[in-house]
């Protein structure tokens, strides 16, 4: 009997334990369902940031490899923005990326590659819940150019001759050639001169003598006793024959002239037209004479001078698009004379480039028979490999960026063969 009670009291006590457990799991369920959803959620919106970093990477890459092509900072990442912009799936401009939180940075390394970071915050769905509203991405990559131009910076002037102020800077003088090198060969004292009110920026302004004036003025990057770099396109370049009738001569009138491939004899041009070079091989046989206010335009054209007595003079005010053919015998090269010779280079002349109202240039021009003078206010936009005698700046305004289009003397092809190096 006692037994029976016994047992009677432990089943009850069981049946309530029971019931309070299942209570319990309840409550622990209805709590878990929440956290579960948010975990699921939270997967789903990871999964979605990973693919948003791989379709980012592949935008970064394609914006990288069009970029190092470029030689300057600031046109590396414009063509870098202006890619991902264009071809991104979002198609955002470039107001609508920085108010997404999106940023894009663009770095040039030692060894000439090309270095992009860039991030974007992704909104999230259901970690937003928590206060985590979107997952930070970030992808790098790095490209590099190999044959042709080097992206870093490279040799735009050399200056070959030996002798006292073979480079002259004068007052009012301003060239911005942050990512070029000026190469000065003279020893002589002084190996250049630099009046004040000028201001020369360049990545290297190397001169191979130790005696200088500077009388004011900035000169960035300036190394003295340096290796100053010979040229590059010396004897590197066909000369050709030059044909003994002549496609223009003497003084011609009119507004408007198209000029072909040929000989141009001691020609002027009167009033101020517009001239249109042809594509092709142009030689300049003795002066071709500009007018103030003429307008020049030579896409895909070679200018030769088959002398130092030959050279196309600018009366100021003129405006002057030019650029080098990017395939055949002569691609790359804007202008150059002949050097093979001794005579001829035994003669050193002036080439004067007069005050502009605009000029663009890309290309190789090898005159190293010449004394350049930049005279008046040249405003100068160029992409260029110049190699002269001497120079002279007065009072010009000129940006300059390094040629990196191929030509002679260049291992590569127009543009360089670019590769991910990550």
């Amino acid at each position: 009997m006692l037994f029976d009670k016994l047992c009677s009291k432990l089943v009850k006590k069981f049946n309530t334990f029971s019931e309070n457990q299942q209570g319990n799991f309840g409550i622990i369920i209805t709590l878990l369902i929440p956290l579960l959803i948010l975990v699921a959620g939270g997967m789903v919106d990871i999964v979605n940031a990973l693919g948003q970093k791989t379709r980012f990477q592949d935008e970064l890459d394609a914006a990288i490899l069009a970029a190092v092509h470029e030689t300057t900072s600031e046109a590396q990442l414009n063509r870098a923005q202006t890619y991902i912009t264009e071809f991104s799936e979002s198609g955002l401009s470039d107001i609508e990326m920085a108010e997404a939180g999106m940023s894009l940075v663009v770095k040039k390394n030692s060894d000439g590659s090309l270095t992009g970071t860039l991030r974007m915050p992704h909104p999230t769905a259901f970690l937003s819940i928590i206060n985590l509203d979107n997952i930070p991405i970030s992808v790098t990559s790095t490209a590099i150019k190999t044959g042709g131009a080097s992206p870093a910076a490279a040799g735009c002037i050399y200056v070959l001759g030996n002798k006292s102020q073979a480079v002259l800077i004068n007052s009012g003088a301003n060239l911005d050639a942050k990512e070029c090198e000026v190469h000065v060969h003279s020893t002589s004292s002084p190996a250049f001169i630099m009046n004040g009110g000028s201001t020369i920026e360049t990545a290297k302004f190397c001169v191979k003598g130790t005696n200088y004036i500077k009388n004011g003025g900035t000169l960035t990057n300036l190394k003295v006793k340096c290796e100053a770099a010979d040229d590059p396109y010396a004897g590197k370049i066909a000369e050709p024959s030059v044909p003994s009738a002549c496609v223009t001569q003497g003084a011609m009138s009119g507004s408007t002239f198209s000029l072909n491939p040929g000989v141009h004899c001691n020609t002027t041009f009167n009033g101020s037209p517009n001239v249109t070079f042809k594509p092709g091989l142009h030689i300049i046989k003795g002066r071709m004479i500009l007018n103030s206010g003429s307008t020049v335009t030579a896409e895909g054209v070679t200018f030769y001078f088959p002398d130092v007595y030959s050279e196309i003079r600018a009366n100021g005010g003129l405006k002057f698009t030019a650029s080098a053919p990017t395939s055949g015998a002569y691609a790359g090269i804007l202008m150059f004379e002949k050097t093979s010779d001794a005579a001829n280079n035994a003669q050193k002349q002036q080439y004067v480039f007069n005050g502009s109202q605009g000029e663009n240039l890309t290309g190789i021009m090898h005159l190293p028979n010449r004394d350049a003078v930049y005279n008046s206010t040249t405003n100068q936009t160029n992409k260029i490999s110049l190699v002269v005698n001497t120079l002279i700046m007065n009072s010009a305004n000129w940006k300059l960026s390094p040629y990196d289009g191929g030509g002679a003397g260049s291992s590569g092809g127009a543009g360089g063969v670019v590769r991910l190096v990550r």
